[in-house]
């Protein structure tokens, strides 16, 4: 488990592409188990981040996973699959778990607002980050990684925006 924790912390900070996690359905098992407890963190140590916040932000997860998941299957690159989804969950989990470790940390000292915004900046290296893992698993330019991942991001904000209207 730590050999998997470790490249993913080396794909987050860009130092290696999902290439480096072995193409196994069976490493979904560990890198879903750890995004599911960085959900339950959130839930247990913030106020705000209810269940309904839970729900939304997972069906908006899936959401992006689906639009990742149809990049690498449009660009031909379907054996990749696997392990670019094991690197955008894992990646986009130790980011959540950061933002959670610096808002629980620095919300009695900074406030909720102060804390909430830099667990924002903190969540919005997984743009930079989610580019990356596209455009390696689809041989494209970083570029056209970080325009796909911007685009992705958009529409998961319009889905949650959505939601968070309608309930």
């Amino acid at each position: 488990m730590l050999p998997l924790i470790r490249t993913l912390y080396d794909i987050t900070l860009l130092r290696k592409g999902p290439e480096a996690i072995p193409p196994a359905w069976l490493l979904l098992v560990p890198v879903t188990g750890l995004w599911t407890f960085s959900m339950l963190a959130a839930a247990a140590l913030i106020d705000r981040y209810d269940e309904s916040v839970v729900a939304m932000n997972f069906f908006s997860a899936v959401i992006g996973l689906l639009c990742y998941a149809a990049v690498v299957a449009a660009s031909g690159r379907g054996t990749r699959m696997v392990q670019t989804i094991a690197a955008v969950i894992g990646c986009g989990t130790l980011i959540f778990m950061a933002a959670i470790a610096e808002y629980v940390l620095l919300q009695p000292i900074l406030g909720e607002d102060v804390s909430a915004d830099l667990a924002t900046l903190i969540n919005l290296w997984s743009v930079p980050v989610e580019g990356h893992i596209i455009a390696r698993a689809i041989d494209r330019h970083w570029y056209i990684g970080i325009l796909i991942a911007m685009g992705v991001f958009v529409l998961q904000l319009v889905v949650l925006n959505y939601l968070s209207t309608s309930r």
